[in-house]
């Protein structure tokens, strides 16, 4: 694992050399697994060799991040672009049987970006019914000279009973600033007067522009080229599991599923075929266990982006 040099401010999260061993007890292999599966795991190897080995319709939740369909260095697991066919195979290489893994009432959600999200929905739709697509704003990256950057990536959300699928609305409301408040005899209607400011508690829509990107600044943040916000996560696993409920990523990254899981009172098992990335995310799993804060979720609402008063120089 080589050391970056990095700035006495960055808050970017590292694993010491001598932190390694006591980390590597927190990961397990395929072979682990193979003798007695678990919960709240970390499993290092490659998704095709574990998948038979996870009991099926075992997850009420499960979230996927899975390579697009880029030219992408994962630290050396390097994943290449392909025609759109091809990528769809690539697809269905595992989500048939990851779709085994999901309970009965239980939803999926796969994370997209342009050029691969209309191939996801098509594989999708093989397996499972589509609820909805759920776009949100990834304020980061460069502008593009001759093109429009790319600012947005999207959430599948599919269910295996349209009929019965668990969601709960009340868990992911949103606070927003009020900026035209209307009063109704003299007093807010539909809106509360704080000392912070004027703020309305709505209902989310399938448009989320309160994400912030994770970055130096952030103490979730990592190397990861395609981490994934805490943020992002807890709306999922608070919208469609319940506390105790078991949550599956099968792309685990630097670890935010799982990290989102355990502070939000859920079990979490993921798969990662990089070692790095799954010391990152024993450590991450370790730190939440001191600290369940998620940046931008208090009080029981998701606020909008920069107005949660103790956050506001943390981008929340």
């Amino acid at each position: 694992m080589t050391e970056k040099k990095r700035a006495g401010r960055n808050r970017t999260l590292t694993v010491d050399v001598n932190e390694i061993p006591d980390l590597e007890k927190r990961i397990l292999s395929a072979d682990d697994i193979k003798a007695s599966f678990v919960d709240d795991c970390i499993i290092n190897a490659d998704l095709l060799d574990c998948l038979d080995l996870i009991p099926n319709e075992y997850f009420h939740l499960i979230i996927i991040d899975p390579p697009y369909n880029l030219d992408k260095d994962f630290h050396g697991n390097k994943f290449s672009s392909m025609k759109t066919a091809a990528y769809e195979d690539f697809l269905r290489s595992w989500f048939y049987k990851v779709c085994d893994k999901l309970a009965p009432n239980g939803s999926l959600y796969m994370c997209g970006d342009w050029k691969c999200t209309s191939s996801m929905q098509r594989v999708i739709e093989e397996r499972l019914t589509v609820v909805n697509r759920i776009t949100w704003q990834r304020e980061k990256g460069r502008g593009a000279k001759r093109n429009w950057k790319n600012a947005m990536e999207d959430i599948w959300f599919a269910v295996k009973n349209p009929n019965d699928y668990y969601f709960n609305v009340e868990a992911v409301k949103m606070k927003r600033k009020v900026l035209a408040p209307y009063k109704k005899d003299g007093q807010p209607k539909d809106w509360d007067e704080t000392e912070a400011g004027n703020f309305r508690i709505t209902y989310p829509s399938n448009f989320w522009d309160d994400i912030s990107i994770p970055f130096w600044s952030m103490p979730e943040n990592t190397d990861h080229p395609t981490q994934k916000p805490e943020k992002l996560y807890a709306k999922l696993v608070l919208a469609s599991s319940k506390s105790g409920d078991r949550i599956f990523d099968p792309f685990l990254g630097s670890g935010t599923a799982a990290v989102v899981a355990r502070k939000l009172g859920r079990h979490c098992c993921g798969i990662e075929i990089n070692r790095d990335y799954c010391l990152w995310a024993a450590k991450r799993l370790a730190n939440a266990m001191d600290d369940a804060k998620i940046q931008g979720y208090a009080d029981g609402v998701f606020w909008e982006r920069n107005s949660l008063p103790d956050q506001k120089n943390n981008h929340s």
